[in-house]
């Protein structure tokens, strides 16, 4: 997607962002949270947006949050300062695809329905692998295009509205995998496996 769609897009999006793709994407959200929870550490959210997630993150995890939206990063300081959530240690604006952070700076990195909406989204990948430390997790919840079904045919004819919608409808989960991360669970999610979860570990140093 071109970024000055993606600007456009989550300007227009950020002031009802939270009781639409918010609500719709709660279930993924919790999800991913839990399981960074149950190993805690150095955490990077990607595409942080209104920082819907923010509150879920245990105490023990050190949380930066990045986004390329001011909008969507406007109203997640609001709500890290309203709750006072000591936890979340910087929140940043920041294109995906040059992520200014030295390597294996985290121990997890999560990236929640950002990846379609990405211009370049392997490079995004790339940079999320080069900052994820050895053994540690890279945690994806996402829509991935189906290739059968009626959801797959609507998927196909809304794809060339991508820059208008604010995501890609046909995004393929290849997109996302690679050969220097591992995957470790995949999962659908509900609604009707409309998401799926995605889990994937870095080697360690041998």
């Amino acid at each position: 997607m071109d970024p000055k769609a993606i600007e456009s897009s989550y300007a227009r999006w950020a002031p009802i962002y939270d009781a639409t793709f918010g609500a719709v994407t709660s279930i993924g959200r919790r999800r991913a949270v839990a399981a960074v929870n149950a190993h805690p550490g150095r955490v990077l959210e990607v595409g942080v947006g209104t920082g819907l997630a923010l509150p879920l993150y245990d105490a023990d995890c050190d949380v930066t949050g990045i986004d390329f939206s001011e909008d969507m990063l406007a109203k997640a300081r609001r709500r890290v300062e309203e709750r006072g959530l000591d936890h979340v240690k910087a929140l940043r604006q920041m294109d995906a695809r040059a992520l200014d952070f030295p390597d294996n700076s985290f121990d997890t990195i999560v990236a929640m329905h950002v990846l379609s909406v990405v211009p370049e989204p392997e490079k995004v990948m790339a940079e999320i692998a080069r900052v994820c430390a050895p053994g540690g997790r890279v945690i994806i919840t996402n829509h991935f295009v189906r290739k059968r079904g009626v959801l797959a045919f609507l998927e196909r004819i809304t794809a060339p509205f991508a820059n208008v919608l604010g995501w890609h409808s046909d995004f393929r989960i290849e997109t996302v995998l690679r050969d220097d991360l591992s995957v470790a669970q995949q999962s659908s999610l509900p609604p009707v496996g409309m998401m799926t979860f995605l889990m994937m570990e870095k080697p360690r140093l041998s």
